[in-house]
């Protein structure tokens, strides 16, 4: 407790009130008073980067009312002294493997009965928050009278990302704040509200730089900082007709977004503000049944499995990278992108091809990148341009403390630029290939320094794509890999670390997936029949359709690559794919391959033929099967980085949990008994692999 206490006396960059004297009562709270004797109460969660909510946290938060009501101050602040921000939400570590419903709604109306508590004091009270205020966080500050905003702040609720929808009162808090269309739009899609965007909407009541809090707080006791009420038009979208005919729309705008029947969240939030919508108390009591039932579900505790493969990728990252300049060679779709995400992340980036139209189109592609997601902030649109340089010539190399090589598959292709590459890179520098599947043993032969050559296998779209798997060979410095992995993470990207094979893991697993999908054509399927096959089951984009978004080229080299190294079963590629790459029909990138593909995406038959009862299977379990090959075969000894890795590279149904977690719910027995019986149907590829006695007992 000295040391926190310690901690909070160091120079601060935030208004937190007066410094705390003495031993601090609390684990997780500090209490003060200033001079106008308005309370400062300031969370910094013990033990943890950010503030979350659980238990401990909102258990204090009573006991401090408990006191200010014992001894009235003229207000009450609630601030973070995380730099993180305000609060991230709920713990929802203290809800994994939940399956009793009573048991989640004592819990959820025990905390309803704290923020009703806060709503109800009769002091003013005011939440300021600075970074990020999300889900529970932002429920917390709904109880409040005020709201402040530091620059830059932003608010949001991103519980429907795992399979929920608020559950502190904020279904109720936040449709009785603001216009509750707008209101249900911003639960229903998770999305981020910037602090400016909040003002206007009136969830703030004022956006203030730090230097201005203490007045900002002033302003709010003394009751100068008034939101406007909601108006009458906002009352009649709150009446029962108005939300009848609203529901219907937004039913059929989730349905478009992920079926109900795998993403239950965004119909029982509809149906709540429906039925209960207008009616404060009501909607704030049915809440924490419907908060309950979802929490129980299946697709809730599998999104919240998928929460922490997430944050245990993030722990391999590891700590800060020490990389500040890379040099990438190969300007095309993957290589431009790569040189513009790492620019965009801070990294001074030269970008090198053996022609300067490509570089050309990688520099127009970032700044097009760059101002969507960067919409808000043209100095760092301007820097991150800055920070990207063409380089035809290739000097960038000597300078450089990571090379990544992002040129075609092609082994000799690549060797050659090493050996010219190789003798003018600094000694320390680490070289990385981008290579999608060839293993790193072929590709080191003939260097000085195979040591410090490591796979960096991007996914594309690299900006929206976040796995970037980090290859090592027997030979590998274990320093470089722990630097591949930092640099992962300072790039805001999820390292998922793999031994050298053919195809690594999410390549190796996705082919057979893709592979029996052009069987099932040859077959004479439908496209858009197997497409829905593998949505039915849940997948983002059917496999046709997926094929087509990597390009044939790509899945052809790399099907072709794993029959060979491999001696895989499955069939040989069909003589009519390989026409379809020698004419350049390739997927998206050239506007026309399995399917012909417009702006707004591939063009579909709407009157294709159900599914057969057989086809989901076909297609999902040899992905299943392989994900236990690989976990026997040691390309990744961990099944949790096996099923991160197929989850957020290949995009796996993340309600599923992951490939072999879907087989551990579904029963490995079962899956092995299934994969035998596809065996005796459609051909020995459906054989089951021999990692699966690791998954076994």
């Amino acid at each position: 407790m000295q040391d926190r206490v310690l901690t909070l006396l160091e120079p601060r960059d935030f208004d937190l009130g007066p410094r705390p004297v003495g031993e601090a009562p609390y684990r997780h709270w500090t209490l003060t008073r200033d001079i106008d004797n308005v309370a400062w109460a300031v969370l910094d969660k013990a033990g943890a980067g950010a503030n979350t909510l659980d238990d401990a946290v909102l258990v204090e938060l009573d006991q401090i009312l408990d006191r200010l009501e014992a001894d009235r101050p003229a207000g009450l602040v609630i601030r973070s002294a995380k730099a993180s921000g305000f609060i991230a939400g709920a713990d929802v570590g203290q809800f994994r493997g939940a399956s009793d419903v009573s048991e989640v709604e004592q819990r959820m109306a025990r905390a309803h009965a704290i923020t009703d508590r806060l709503e109800a004091v009769t002091f003013p009270t005011v939440a300021v928050a600075h970074g990020y205020a999300l889900g529970g966080g932002l429920e917390v500050a709904l109880a409040c009278h005020n709201r402040i905003a530091v620059e830059g702040a932003k608010f949001g609720f991103p519980e429907v990302q795992l399979g929920l929808h608020p559950g502190l009162g904020g279904t109720a808090r936040f449709t009785r704040l603001i216009d509750p269309l707008q209101a249900m739009q911003f639960m229903l899609t998770g999305k981020t509200i910037p602090a400016r965007k909040a003002r206007s909407l009136g969830l703030v009541d004022a956006v203030v730089p730090e230097r201005h809090v203490r007045a900002a707080v002033r302003a709010a006791v003394k009751g100068e900082l008034k939101h406007e009420q909601p108006g009458i038009l906002d009352r009649l979208k709150d009446s029962g007709p108005a939300r009848r005919i609203a529901a219907r729309r937004m039913r059929e705008e989730a349905a478009r977004q992920a079926p109900g029947e795998h993403y239950p969240a965004p119909g029982a939030l509809i149906d709540l503000w429906e039925r209960h919508g207008g009616d404060f108390e009501a909607m704030k009591a049915a809440e924490i049944g419907s908060f309950a039932r979802l929490m129980v579900s299946e697709t809730a505790q599998n999104l919240i499995r998928v929460f922490f493969l997430r944050e245990k990728l993030k722990g391999l990252a590891g700590g800060k990278s020490a990389i500040r300049r890379v040099h990438v060679i190969g300007a095309g779709a993957m290589g431009g992108d790569i040189a513009a995400w790492c620019a965009w992340s801070g990294l001074t980036v030269t970008l090198t091809d053996v022609k300067a139209e490509p570089i050309g189109g990688a520099i127009k592609r970032a700044a097009a990148l760059y101002g969507k997601i960067g919409r808000d902030d043209r100095l760092k649109v301007r820097d991150a341009l800055d920070r990207l340089i063409p380089d035809l010539k290739g000097q960038g190399a000597r300078l450089a403390d990571l090379v990544i090589e992002a040129a075609p598959e092609k082994v000799d292709l690549k060797k050659g630029l090493y050996a010219k590459l190789e003798p003018a890179m600094k000694t320390a520098a680490i070289l990385a290939t981008n290579t999608s599947s060839i293993p790193l043993e072929t590709l080191r032969e003939g260097l000085q320094r195979p040591e410090r050559l490591v796979g960096l296998h991007f996914f594309n779209p690299v900006s929206r794509m976040q796995l970037v798997e980090v290859v090592r060979h027997d030979g590998l410095d274990p320093e470089v890999e722990t630097a591949a992995r930092a640099f992962a993470g300072a790039i805001d990207r999820l390292p998922a670390p793999a031994r050298s094979a053919p195809g690594f893991i999410v390549n190796r697993a996705l082919t057979p997936y893709l592979a029996e999908a052009l069987v099932m054509l040859d077959e004479g399927v439908v496209k858009e029949t197997i497409d829905k096959a593998a949505e039915d089951f849940g997948m983002p984009m059917g496999p046709i359709e997926l094929a087509d978004q990597v390009g044939l080229d790509i899945c052809l080299a790399v099907a072709d690559m794993l029959k060979r190294e491999l001696g895989w079963a499955v069939p040989d590629a069909p003589q009519w794919l390989r026409d379809k790459v020698e004419q350049k029909k390739l997927g998206k990138k050239t506007g026309e391959g399995l399917y012909v593909w417009k702006e707004d995406g591939p063009v579909k038959a709407h009157d294709a033929p159900k599914p057969e009862p057989d086809m989901a299977d076909r297609l999902i379990l040899p992905l299943v099967n392989t994900a236990a090959a690989l976990l026997g075969e040691g390309v990744s000894d961990d099944p949790d980085v096996i099923d991160a890795a197929m989850i957020f590279g290949a995009g796996f149904a993340p309600f599923r949990g992951g490939p072999l977690h879907y087989a551990r719910r579904r029963g490995v027995g079962e899956v092995k008994a299934r994969l035998e019986e596809l065996a005796g149907k459609y051909g020995e590829r459906f054989k089951p692999a021999a990692g699966w006695s690791k998954l076994e007992g």
